[in-house]
């Protein structure tokens, strides 16, 4: 029998402020991505399970295009496995707006296609409820 919490997505969006910018070209440092997927990680645990759940490890992250201050990021956790503490996420953050400093100070442009920036899979912990049968459980 197949979990029904596993395919489960969570989605966040959140505009980069340039406050944010680490590197020339307005770059943001990957950390702030992984902290993202941290967030929304976070979710899928409470959604799934009634638990924050911590996170354990990746065991793959992808830098594959460039975040900049000024875009607007869309980062997602999709649930693809359910142990018995252990969830295993797939992870994707896309470039859904950007900023157009060349077309003004304040200018910016919703993407026809978004941009996939980063993509990861980690593994996060969740603690077990007591069982039902436990003394001292209601």
């Amino acid at each position: 029998m197949s979990d029904p919490r596993v395919g489960l997505a969570v989605t966040h969006r959140r505009y980069i402020p340039y406050s944010h910018a680490h590197y020339a070209g307005d770059l943001v440092d990957g950390a702030y991505v992984l902290g993202l997927f941290g967030d929304v990680a976070t979710e899928l645990c409470v959604r799934t399970d009634g638990d924050e759940g911590l996170f354990a490890s990746y065991s793959d992250v992808q830098f594959r295009a460039p975040v900049r201050a000024g875009d607007v990021l869309e980062a997602t956790a999709v649930l693809v496995r359910a142990g018995t503490r252990s969830r295993a996420m797939e992870f994707e953050a896309r470039v859904v707006c950007r900023g157009r400093p060349d077309r003004g100070g304040s200018a910016a442009e919703v993407l026809a296609e978004p941009i996939v920036a980063v993509t990861a899979s980690g593994t996060v912990v969740v603690s077990v409820p007591p069982a039902a049968d436990t003394p001292g459980t209601p």
